[in-house]
């Protein structure tokens, strides 16, 4: 067995957590065992994903969106309070990492997503490093782009197009970005792929001339947490399980 410390230590280094100022800590989020041989990795830590974990005999869960957001209540009662007695009932600690996977160059849900989905040179386009883009080999008619997410993620995407012509240039941030609509058009991007969509991006897509997709906030970011479960259990020698629990949002 790999000890807990060594395995989040590994994980803060890796994905650079101290470089960002997020809505949420990331790292260790409860510690319920010292000793790790099983990994579990999922986009949530519901009580599903939890008891799912439980199941696999886990003694940690892996996941991108955790718990105390900023905001939010942050005691331990209700809904938050049965997850977390959940977690220490079963021995699991949880860590989590939010905008860091989101931004990493190799193990992030954009740099996946882009992988996943073929795009050549597929690089951050902002300081951030949370919006990606790329130059396409050829230019595709913007269905063909929605056809494209729904092989990768089995799930029908909102396509909103903003005009009749072809995709040259991608730009995506996965999740829910889609404030970031504009910027992708600024920055002369023929489309833009996030997770989540809201009234304006219809208006926006249409008036800034800029085909926007929405993928799925969960779909498109199942792909970071497994890159970094299978690298942690390469490395530590851990046994790794992904557990995805269906979402439609």
């Amino acid at each position: 067995m790999t000890s807990l410390r060594d395995i989040i230590d590994y994980c803060n280094t890796r994905l650079s957590v101290a470089a960002f100022d997020d809505y949420c800590p990331n790292g260790l989020q409860v510690e319920a065992c010292e000793k790790v041989a099983r990994i579990v990795t999922g986009v949530t830590a519901s009580l599903a994903l939890i008891e799912a974990a439980r199941e696999a005999q886990a003694e940690l869960l892996l996941v991108h969106h955790g718990y105390f957001w900023k905001g939010e209540p942050q005691s331990l009662t209700g809904m938050k309070g049965r997850r977390v007695r959940e977690l220490f009932g079963a021995g699991l600690s949880m860590a989590a990492y939010h905008l860091p996977l989101d931004a990493h160059p190799e193990l992030g849900n954009n740099a996946r997503l882009g992988q996943l989905l073929g795009f050549p040179q597929a690089g951050p386009i902002t300081e951030d490093g949370l919006l990606w883009g790329s130059e396409l080999p050829r230019p595709v008619t913007a269905e063909e782009l929605g056809q494209q997410l729904r092989l990768l993620t089995d799930r029908q995407p909102l396509l909103l197009k903003g005009g009749g012509h072809a995709v040259s240039r991608v730009a995506w941030c996965t999740g829910g970005a889609q404030s970031w609509l504009g910027k992708a058009a600024d920055l002369g991007y023929d489309a833009f792929i996030t997770g989540e969509v809201s009234e304006a991006s219809f208006h926006i897509a249409r008036e800034r001339n800029i085909h926007f997709v929405a993928a799925g906030h969960h779909a498109t970011e199942r792909y970071g947490i497994q890159a970094l479960g299978a690298e942690l259990s390469e490395h530590f020698g851990l046994q790794h399980k992904y557990v995805d629990i269906p979402n439609p949002v």
